[in-house]
């Protein structure tokens, strides 16, 4: 069964966050506004929030302040019913509804909510299948992963999964190829084909893959780097394989 979201993590905060939860059907049960507010987004917000059931309150600016985790809530929180995540099986079922080959993006210990939300935004955006993580050490689907994402959570199934490896193995099993990223890679990016069912793997900000990880992936690929820092960001990273991935599967 999917698993559930911690209550704590049920709130969504923004302008975009919160339209685009609408828009994917999202089930809100409360939507804070800042008191008098006019702008014609947060109005409309307000609107299709009543059309939907939820009931709305404007309070102060002061009481969302308080409320909000990202810290940029834009006069906009809705406390949302928790939502599921996703289960391998569901991503995969996303990807033969397409009837394209699996493009999914693995994230082995990611812990910055921020570098999550950005992948996930950059996925969508490639038209990735969605996106693994680990039960442990790694960021869930919160508030500040939300906003981030720019509300592209809301359209991208995230499965949580205890053991990274196992599932790992179980999309090998299913015909997917595991490509991890390391700057020792034994081929560079130019030369992997991504065309074919892919998963790609994107290490932690500090340390890379685990051990474990990197030893069930099919290929190792290393980013082209051509300035003197030797490694990108996470969810920079990320982008630059996925949109490799799509050059080559509409090329």
């Amino acid at each position: 069964m999917p698993e559930k979201r911690q209550e704590a993590e049920d709130r969504v905060e923004g302008k975009n966050a919160v339209m685009e939860a609408l828009r994917a059907g999202r089930s809100l049960d409360k939507l804070y506004v800042v008191r008098g507010e006019q702008d014609k987004a947060v109005r409309f917000i307000i609107q299709k929030a009543k059309a939907a059931g939820a009931v709305v309150s404007e309070v102060d600016r002061r009481k969302l302040d308080a409320m909000s985790v990202t810290h940029a809530h834009q006069g906009v929180i809705a406390v949302a019913a928790v939502r599921e995540y996703a289960s391998v099986e569901d991503i995969l079922a996303l990807a033969r509804e397409r009837g394209e080959p699996p493009l999914i993006v693995v994230l082995d210990e990611i812990s910055d909510p921020h570098n999550l939300g950005a992948v996930v935004r950059t996925a969508e955006c490639a038209g990735a299948h969605g996106i693994l993580i680990p039960k442990h050490r790694s960021a869930g689907i919160t508030a500040v992963v939300e906003k981030t994402s720019a509300g592209a959570v809301e359209h991208l199934p995230v499965a949580r999964v205890g053991n990274l490896v196992s599932a790992l193995e179980s999309l090998k099993e299913a015909g997917v190829w595991v490509f991890g990223t390391a700057a020792d890679g034994d081929r560079g990016l130019w030369q992997a084909d991504l065309k074919g069912p892919a998963a790609i793997v994107i290490g932690s900000e500090g340390s890379g893959m685990s051990r474990l990880t990197r030893e069930t992936c099919d290929f190792l690929l290393s980013i082209p780097l051509r300035g003197k820092v030797s490694s990108l960001n996470a969810s920079a990273a990320a982008a630059v394989v996925l949109y490799e991935a799509v050059r080559q599967r509409i090329g």
